[in-house]
């Protein structure tokens, strides 16, 4: 299958190592990714910041760009769902990556190693829009080597929430308090999720703290062979 990356800004920006992970895997697994040079924001954070007009002019941005390609995959839920939320034309063929390889492409193991003890959180996002399920389970449980934590009151959101993270930074460090304090008694070496923006909120947190534990991208791990 051809398909083509939305890399989305924060992960352009912030952790292009998770859009290079995405790339590696789907190629390993015999497909062919491309990268639309042109591509820009979604538009989520305009819209919710309240730039209606602005958001709009960037998801049909979205549409021609991606418009043409038979399936587009994000390591984003949240971008993913501002997409299939604003535009209808092309959603059918928007994924988050855990959903295009469980459910679109039917693969739960992808040939992945990666020795150590995992937490999941499963992002607000991922629960409540794009509704990805136990896709991400699926495909950790596959993991060779890895061995699946529970994490208390997992679906309790992190506190980044976009802009409330910044609008409302006393509530969020408190919420993030308690996310840390979870994955910290969990046992985990590394939280894990779909969503970078999440993972950035939980990382900062986690490095503030006197723990070794970090925080890193299920396409990073799902790319992660073992080998050195």
């Amino acid at each position: 299958m051809r398909i083509a990356l939305f890399v989305t800004c924060l992960g352009d920006t912030l952790y292009p190592e998770t859009g290079k992970a995405t790339v590696e895997l789907l190629e390993r697994l015999g497909h062919e990714v491309v990268f639309p040079a042109a591509q820009t924001c979604c538009g989520q954070m305009h819209a919710n910041s309240g730039y209606r007009d602005e958001a709009l002019a960037l998801t049909r941005r979205f549409e021609r760009i991606f418009g043409d390609y038979e399936a587009v995959v994000s390591p984003s839920s949240s971008c993913v769902g501002h997409v299939r939320e604003h535009a209808p034309a092309i959603a059918p063929r928007v994924f988050e990556l855990s959903e295009l390889l469980v459910h679109r492409l039917g693969v739960e193991d992808v040939g992945a190693s990666f020795p150590h003890r995992v937490a999941y959180h499963p992002t607000c996002h991922s629960l409540r829009v794009t509704k990805v399920g136990d896709a991400p389970l699926r495909l950790l449980r596959n993991v060779r080597g890895l061995e699946l934590v529970q994490l208390e009151r997992a679906e309790e959101c992190c506190g980044f929430g976009g802009t409330f993270a910044v609008k409302n930074a006393e509530t969020s460090a408190a919420i993030l308090a308690d996310k840390c304090d979870a994955i910290e008694a969990s046992g985990a070496e590394f939280c894990t999720a779909v969503d970078g923006s999440c993972l950035l909120q939980i990382g900062g947190g986690l490095a503030r703290r006197p723990t070794a534990v970090g925080a890193l991208h299920l396409a990073e791990i799902l790319a992660s062979t073992g080998a050195p």
